[in-house]
């Protein structure tokens, strides 16, 4: 078992950037911080301005002309998010966000409120993000949507396989779509401030409008819907953040210049399609997204149209490898303080959270075949444990300014109040506006994963409090020992297990279980003209079983209490290729599994390498 203390998150130094770190290849640069760790925010780009067009919809052509204040309202709230989590990158660079913040700040109960938000939003993120890049793909090949499920878990697949490899190979691997990307939106809006009309409707032709016709006034439940919708944008932002231990030295610098570019990519992104949607006077309509109609409009039905569907289609289904940036951080944060299993903090090779990487794909795989590849069915719920997060990291932050008192502390102070009020109201108007739509599902999920992670940490102290930890041991005293030996026949086995059992305890005793009795009687015959010096013992079984008798034996020696240790060691044959353990008869593991259920012996497997 790993260490039970629980360490005390700390923001501790950046080590001094030497350039010959161990592994340090195997991190982030700033450029790979972007296309790792912001495809979720990018991709946002493809369905927040339909989010908010959609909503404004239903107050007619003079509701979409309030597109552009909601978004501009959006890219204020993006900007101070930005520039909080700027702060949060200096103050905590052991990473966590939101976690790390409250931790320090709030209380555990806040801080495990806070990661219970980002670990729900992480994992909806892969869901949404993988469903919606193959609803685009089905879209444009009809035929392939009754498939749609094996292909969520395909590409689902694809990002977990290259993040297994580490995060700087996956941020190498999706560079390239995500340059792709941003240039065409960027084209698209550089293009389209040219022109003083739509150089193609062919993407919207023949599909019937959603926009409400007789509609005159747009009222503030409207905007706020809208405003809630179009805040799916933000996600992701805080996920550098999450993930600043991943970046090369010097971390947090790195971290905090990816944390600009992405703010100012996106926002710049936003506002851009938003002129062009009031320039062009766009409709939503059935069938065709609006990024779509905005590609038609400034770039014309050619090549540059089918571009910018390509590239949304790859971004979206590959936007899930943000979550695999930061949610495996987070729960080694977590496993580090003792709320989840400590399998979770180990790394593997090239810095991999493995455990955490798989975790995720596993739980992403159920929602993505329980939701039956449907998008509509989990976009409801997205968004809405991130602003949560959002607000804890905000109001902790307002607590760290006042606590340390650095220069400027109250401009500092004033920005993160300022922040955990607006999204502290994105929060509630999120999470009420699509409270019937699933949201009371996150509701739910919030306090049980608390519960969760308050239940594990009990367990942890339990476990501690047994082993002392903390606490100066008494002084060693000598205990008598017995070991046992199961045996079938005498071999080379048989014989380096005697051995290493008599350099082991005080007595050794050999036992077997008989079920014929000629093989019994020529066991005993060998055994004596062996004189290894180690009594045999015979367990007879009529039922032809292996296991129960030894653990029946073990325990008769238990209530003796003869010994003050008693330990099972088991010999067994370790194959030199795989596929040969095909071939064992498992009987270690049979007689192990029974002493482990059935004992309180100390249980050894010796195994012999062929």
């Amino acid at each position: 078992m790993s260490d039970i203390t629980t360490p005390v998150a700390t923001a501790e130094p950046e080590p001094p950037d030497t350039g010959s770190v161990p592994d340090e290849g195997h991190r982030l640069t700033a450029l790979g911080g972007l296309a790792a760790l912001s495809l979720d925010a990018m991709a946002s780009v493809a369905y927040g301005p339909e989010s908010i067009v959609l909503v404004l919809a239903a107050a007619g052509a003079y509701g979409l002309g309030f597109t552009l204040p909601v978004t501009a309202a959006i890219a204020v709230l993006l900007a101070v998010l930005v520039a909080s989590y700027r702060q949060v990158i200096a103050a905590f660079p052991d990473g966590g966000g939101s976690y790390a913040v409250a931790k320090a700040h709030l209380g555990r109960r806040t801080a495990l409120t806070a990661a219970a938000s980002l670990v729900i939003d992480y994992i909806l993120n892969v869901a949404v993000s993988v469903t919606a890049g193959v609803a685009a793909l089905t879209s444009a090949v009809p035929g392939l949507y009754g498939d749609r499920v094996w292909l969520c878990l395909g590409v689902l697949a694809l990002v977990t396989a290259v993040n297994l490899r580490g995060i700087a190979e996956s941020a190498r691997w999706f560079l390239a779509p995500t340059a792709v990307f941003v240039l065409s939106v960027l084209a698209i809006v550089v293009v389209g401030l040219f022109r003083d009309a739509p150089a193609s409707t062919e993407a919207a032709a023949g599909h019937a409008s959603v926009l409400a016709g007789n509609a005159t006034a747009v009222g503030a439940l409207l905007l706020l819907k809208a405003f809630a919708a179009g805040c799916s944008a933000l996600t992701g932002v805080e996920a550098v953040a999450n993930a600043v231990p991943s970046f090369r030295a010097p971390r947090v610098k790195r971290a905090q210049h990816t944390e600009v570019a992405l703010g100012v990519l996106l926002g710049v992104m936003l506002i851009g399609l938003a002129v062009l949607i009031g320039r062009f006077h766009l409709q939503p309509v059935e069938g065709v997204t609006v990024l779509a109609q905005l590609a038609d409009a400034s770039l014309g039905h050619g090549a540059g149209f089918y571009l910018v569907q390509f590239a949304t289609v790859v971004l979206l289904a590959l936007a899930a490898n943000t979550s695999f940036g930061g949610l495996p951080v987070l729960l080694h944060l977590l496993a580090r303080d003792n709320h989840l299993p400590h399998v979770f903090a180990l790394r593997a090779d090239r810095q991999v959270h493995r455990h955490g990487v798989l975790f995720l794909a596993a739980v992403s795989a159920l929602l993505l075949a329980g939701s039956g590849g449907d998008v509509n069915s989990l976009v409801p719920l997205f968004a809405i444990g991130v602003f949560v997060g959002f607000t804890i990291c905000q109001v902790g932050m307002v607590r760290h300014w006042c606590l340390e008192r650095p220069a400027r502390w109250r401009a500092r102070a004033a920005l993160n109040g300022f922040g955990a009020l607006l999204t502290g109201v994105a929060a509630v108007v999120v999470t009420g506006t699509k409270f019937t739509e699933g949201a009371w599902g996150i509701c739910l999920a919030l306090p049980l994963l608390v519960l969760l992670f308050e239940g594990i940490h009990r367990s942890y102290t339990r476990i501690g409090e047994r082993l002392e930890l903390g606490r100066v041991p008494g002084p060693l005293t000598p205990q008598r020992s017995l070991v046992v030996v199961p045996v079938t026949a005498i071999t080379r086995l048989t014989r380096d297990a005697l051995s290493a059992a008599l350099s082991l305890g005080d007595e050794v005793l050999a036992v077997t279980v008989v079920h014929d009795g000629a093989e019994a009687e020529a066991l005993r015959r060998d055994w004596e003209l062996w004189q290894p010096g180690v009594p045999l013992v015979e367990l007879p079984d009529g039922h032809r079983r292996l296991g129960p008798p030894i653990a029946a034996f073990v325990n008769e020696l238990a209530a003796e209490h003869a010994y003050d240790r008693l330990t099972v060691l088991i010999p067994e044959v370790e194959p030199a290729r795989s596929w040969q353990r095909a071939l064992q008869n498992r009987r270690g593991a049979v007689i192990d599994r029974a002493l482990r259920r059935h004992t309180d012996a100390v249980v050894c497997r010796l195994r012999m390498r062929m």
